[in-house]
């Protein structure tokens, strides 16, 4: 155990976990009287940071007494105690760099003021790297809230895994096998599970998924959904994972353009038999996070332009079957009859979601939090699919290794009913894959 340090929260570090303030240990927590003015700015709404601030004025609320403002309350056995700081003095040399009291800079005065008079080691969390700066321009000890950020992030830089030199009759058996050969029959390095890869000996090559429901290796086929045939063995991994209803949550990574999405839309509709709804939600998030302002029209028309690429999906995957195939006829009875909605994430908190293929596009948008919540909708028989960029996070207080879908991965895999498939390959276009590569 270190020594004991004094920890100063920034808003948005509650804003993005609530519960926080349990997770430093033997530390002490002090909160800016100003962070709970601005928490009160995001109580009404329906976002997950308005969340978030409700939780935390209750959690707050539950361990408040009269010493919280100046001797401090216990956060439980092994915890530290929680001050709320309301004295304000504004020391001078924070004056003369940021002469402007607003919240940020009131922030970093209770941070500097407890680094000059505390005898324990002051640092001050948050998630705005601006922030981060100034506070090391003054000489505060600051770090970014990492009690969720994903530290491996290997599984999301590399394809699937090629295994060399195998024998030829293992490759000849699995041709010949439409069950699969159980893992304790072959000899191979440790797989995952349900952990996709490429089979190669000296006369062929087989694709193939380690299957943690049945406990065999099996063969894989690119399977024709819809209309849309995968284009490459990873995309047939993906849509591999995306049929088999023994999976119960799948994760498809990758960069724009490698179908993560047209994939998860082609195996929902294949499926529409299996389950009573497909439904396709994306999170709220408008390019560079700005808002697209005043839209007329009711709730449906006004999410449509955030909604508009999953919209281009199913025209693409129309396009595919012909306008007058049997197929389109089956996704315009789904639409008529509610069974193939799209509509906004924020209409899922509260909801119970039986027998349903639900598709969460952007999910690289999303907070662990959001991702548990959507997670906990699942009734029986429904299966989740998280598809996302991490390269492509829109927003502000989110980065590569803390967003909901690298932190639901990884602390998933391993799991017999979870699948994560890594696209790499660019199908969209040669411009769109030039793009995604060297811009």
């Amino acid at each position: 155990m270190g020594a004991k340090k004094n920890f100063v929260l920034d808003t948005n570090v509650l804003l993005h976990d609530y519960k926080s303030i349990h997770n430093f240990e033997e530390n002490d927590i002090y909160i800016p009287i100003v962070v709970l003015e601005e928490l009160d700015k995001f109580k009404k709404g329906s976002q997950d940071i308005n969340f978030n601030a409700r939780e935390f004025a209750r959690e707050i609320d539950q361990i408040a007494d009269s010493h919280l403002f100046k001797d401090g309350v216990s956060l439980g056995k092994g915890k530290g105690k929680l001050f709320i700081v309301t004295e304000e003095s504004y020391p001078e040399e924070l004056a003369k760099a940021f002469s402007e009291r607003i919240p940020d800079h009131r922030i970093l005065a209770v941070a500097l003021n407890l680094t000059k008079k505390s005898k324990e080691k002051t640092v001050l969390i948050t998630k705005d790297i601006n922030l981060r700066m100034k506070a090391k321009s003054l000489g505060i000890l600051t770090e970014d809230y990492t009690t969720d950020k994903v530290t491996n992030m290997d599984i999301f830089q590399q394809e699937y895994r090629t295994i060399d030199n195998a024998p030829v009759e293992l490759v000849d058996s699995l041709y010949a096998s439409n069950e699969g050969i159980s893992v304790s029959d072959v000899d191979l390095p440790e797989l995952g599970n349900n952990e996709c890869f490429l089979l190669k000996s000296a006369n062929a090559s087989v694709m193939c998924r380690n299957n943690s429901i049945t406990g065999k290796i099996q063969r894989v086929e690119k399977v024709r959904s819809f209309g849309i045939e995968p284009r490459n063995a990873e995309q047939a991994f993906a849509m591999n994972v995306l049929l088999d209803d023994d999976i119960k949550l799948v994760a498809i990574t990758g960069k724009s353009g490698t179908g993560k999405t047209l994939l998860a839309l082609a195996a929902a509709l294949a499926k529409n038999e299996e389950y009573k709804q497909v439904l396709l939600s994306r999170p709220i998030v408008a390019l560079g996070n700005k808002d697209l302002g005043f839209l007329p029209g009711d709730a449906a028309e006004k999410i449509t332009p955030y909604m508009q690429p999953l919209f281009d999906n199913l025209n693409v995957i129309k396009s595919n079957v012909n306008y007058q195939g049997k197929e389109v006829r089956i996704i315009e009875e789904m639409q008529r009859d509610k069974r193939l909605v799209i509509e906004a994430l924020a209409y899922i908190r509260g909801r119970s979601l039986g027998d349903t293929f639900f598709i969460v596009d952007e999910a690289q948008n999303l907070t662990p939090h959001e991702i548990k919540t959507i997670i906990t909708r699942a009734g029986e028989g429904t299966k989740i699919v998280f598809t996302g960029d991490i390269q492509q996070i829109d927003s502000p207080y989110l980065d590569i290794q803390s967003n909901g879908l690298v932190y639901m991965i990884d602390r998933m895999k391993g799991q017999d009913i979870f699948a994560h498939v890594n696209l790499v390959k660019g199908e969209r276009s040669y411009l769109s894959e030039l793009a995604a590569n060297l811009l």
